[in-house]
């Protein structure tokens, strides 16, 4: 018998979450037997941290529930066939170090994924964040060849991603980010123009001075103030996916506005927010494409990795801070 470790949701978050509203507990695993629904036995290897915990917490969660995530596992004991021992899959089985499974919901890794390629990308470039950008990119802005690309929290796991798509899609590409380092990496890996948020003393200026033409798609993972200068400079028949509202998560106040209708109407926008689970039918093809692409060197990745499951609830919140450059992983 197997004794697991998971971190539980002690308290619903109250603003922004802290160590306290966690708790660890141990717990026993049953045997699996050849008749019975569990016929596997997984470790986690890698855990994802992301900002749709934050919100879904509240939403989908009671208190004292095993916190919800993904992870990339290995196979330690198994009586199903399709899963061998020793094979690598994507979970959605929250914050645990082990946990049985009867294989429904495990994705095997590719079998073209290259050893030289961390696994824990499964869980960033080549996974649920990197499905995020490409879908969203394709489905709903609908990029084109020519056209000019906004994303903000640009260094972040999809954001980096999003602005790397566009440029392979030939488009010119604007992004933002908190910090010099984050922008430096940004530049680095193909952006046209990168500012940092921070420091610039107006927002909208530096959004008129990265693209005085104004902006075909933008690409939203922050929402509120920011999002409210933007569409203001959309250009006409622009496209706007809206993906996340990260500074908005943790608020216990709702923000006041931003009012979008004049300039929807004037622009004849389109605003589309989503969920990339919409084209879970599909993601077979973007994963492909995505691999592809990183092994041809033209999708660069970053992954900032924490070490210990002891240390899940300290990389969740500094993910929510922005301490992380590109996909926030624990390793086990």
């Amino acid at each position: 018998m197997v004794t697991a470790k998971a971190w539980t949701l002690k308290k619903h978050f109250e603003g922004f979450p802290k160590i306290s509203d966690f708790d660890l507990k141990k717990m026993e695993l049953r045997n699996l037997n050849d008749g019975g629904k569990w016929k596997l036995l997984l470790e986690s290897v890698f855990l994802s941290v992301d900002p749709y915990m934050r919100p879904y917490s509240r939403r989908d969660m009671k208190e004292g529930d095993i916190m919800i995530g993904t992870q990339v596992a290995r196979v330690m004991e198994s009586k199903n066939p399709t899963f061998k021992v020793g094979a690598f899959v994507v979970g959605r089985s929250g914050w645990r170090t082990h946990f049985i499974s009867n294989g429904k919901d495990l994705h095997l890794l590719p079998s073209t994924w290259p050893e030289s390629l961390p696994r824990s990308l499964a869980l960033g470039t080549v996974g649920m964040p990197g499905l995020t950008a490409y879908f969203g990119l394709l489905k709903v802005c609908k990029m084109k060849p020519g056209e000019t690309v906004l994303v903000n929290a640009a260094a972040g796991a999809v954001g980096s991603v999003v602005g790397q798509l566009a440029k392979i899609g030939g488009c010119r590409v604007v992004g933002c980010a908190g910090s010099d380092d984050k922008v430096a990496y940004l530049k680095e890996i193909g952006f046209d123009e990168a500012f940092n948020y921070k420091t610039v003393s107006s927002l909208d200026e530096a959004l008129r001075k990265a693209s005085p033409d104004g902006y075909d798609c933008f690409f939203d993972n922050v929402g509120g103030e920011f999002a409210n200068i933007a569409i203001n400079q959309m250009k006409k028949y622009g496209r706007i996916a809206v993906c996340g509202a990260i500074s908005q998560y943790n608020d216990s106040l709702p923000q006041k506005g931003p009012y979008i209708q004049v300039p929807m109407i004037f622009k004849e926008l389109q605003m589309e927010g989503f969920i990339v689970s919409r084209w879970e039918s599909c993601w077979e093809e973007g994963l492909k494409a995505l691999l592809k692409w990183v092994v041809e060197g033209k999708l660069k990745f970053h992954e900032h990795i924490t070490e210990g499951f002891e240390n899940m609830p300290m990389a969740f919140i500094g993910m929510l801070k922005g301490e992380n450059l590109g996909k926030a992983i624990v390793k086990v």
